[in-house]
């Protein structure tokens, strides 16, 4: 009997005993971090990953994440210094580096995303509040964000928390502002378009004119030596004709005729009005060209 009732008291304790081992231990993961709070009041903040003890029953373990969290923050309109308003959508990037003063300020990460959200809405409005529209959407972009960056993470040092990054992901103006903005550049680059098609006529024009007053100059210049050309031949052409007339009156005035007959006798189109015993057609009648009615030259008389 006092056997079995040591052996059950045995088993209970050593079953205490394996409840309060491991009570007692707790893991740390390579991507947490532990806060030991001992009734309410944080001891130790444990870093470094592996197997660790704690006191079991009275000691409690907050796991709080190391890794690069995300803050999406809603877009906002922003009045820039040129009065001219923007929707600005930003999100920013943060670290949790001192865990004790994070969960004495915001407890979790819920309360820290608030209050960074508060803080970057504020640094937003601060910086692109002193730039002008332009600045913000093509030229100075990279230096503003670096900015709002540096001014968040200052702020957010007293949560135990570094801002790694600030990106704006899109500031645009509002919807009805860029109807407007989109219609005057609409308007702009259909004048300027006008404009370009009409200076484009314009010089066309000119070449154009240069063009024809060139082939005008062209024409004229060969025009004249064409003439001059034509001139000069016509001019050894006489002077052929009348080397061949001075050697041979009789197969000149031939030739002359037949060339008069093929430009006179064409086929189809020709009308005559002309007495058959012309002179025109006296080599139709005598291939000598003498005409029937003129007399043979009169003999030469020889005295005996």
């Amino acid at each position: 009997m006092r056997l079995n009732l040591a052996g059950g008291i045995a088993l209970i304790v050593l079953a205490l005993l394996v409840i309060i081992g491991y009570g007692s231990l707790f893991i740390v993961y390579q991507t947490r971090q532990a806060l030991v709070v001992r009734l309410g009041q944080p001891v130790r903040v444990i870093t470094t990953p592996g197997l660790n003890f704690k006191v079991p029953l009275i000691d409690s373990v907050i796991s709080i994440d190391k890794r690069i969290l995300d803050l999406e923050n809603p877009a906002q309109e922003v009045i820039a210094s040129d009065q001219k308003r923007l929707v600005v959508d930003a999100f920013a990037r943060y670290r949790i580096n001192d865990a004790l003063r994070f969960y004495q300020s915001v407890g979790t990460v819920d309360g820290a995303n608030s209050r960074l959200s508060t803080m970057l809405n504020s640094a937003l409005r601060r910086v692109l509040g002193e730039t002008t529209f332009t600045h913000v959407v093509r030229d100075e972009r990279d230096r503003l964000m670096a900015r709002i960056r540096e001014q968040l993470d200052r702020e957010a040092k007293a949560f135990g928390i570094d801002v790694v990054d600030v990106r704006i992901r899109r500031a645009d103006l509002p919807e009805q502002n860029s109807q407007a903005v989109y219609e005057r550049m609409k308007s702009e680059r259909q004048r300027e378009a006008a404009e370009f098609r009409a200076n484009g006529a314009q010089k066309a024009q000119e070449i154009r004119s240069r063009a024809d007053r060139d082939v005008t100059v062209l024409v004229a210049e060969a025009t004249s030596r064409a003439e001059q050309i034509r001139g000069e031949g016509d001019a050894t052409r006489n002077r052929i004709f009348a080397e061949a007339y001075s050697q041979d009156a009789n197969f000149f005035t031939f030739y002359r005729s037949m060339q008069a007959y093929e430009a006179g006798l064409r086929h189809n189109d020709t009308r005559m009005v002309l007495k058959p015993d012309s002179s025109f057609f006296r080599y139709f009648s005598d291939p000598s060209g003498k005409l029937k009615d003129q007399a043979p030259a009169p003999a030469a008389r020889t005295t005996p």
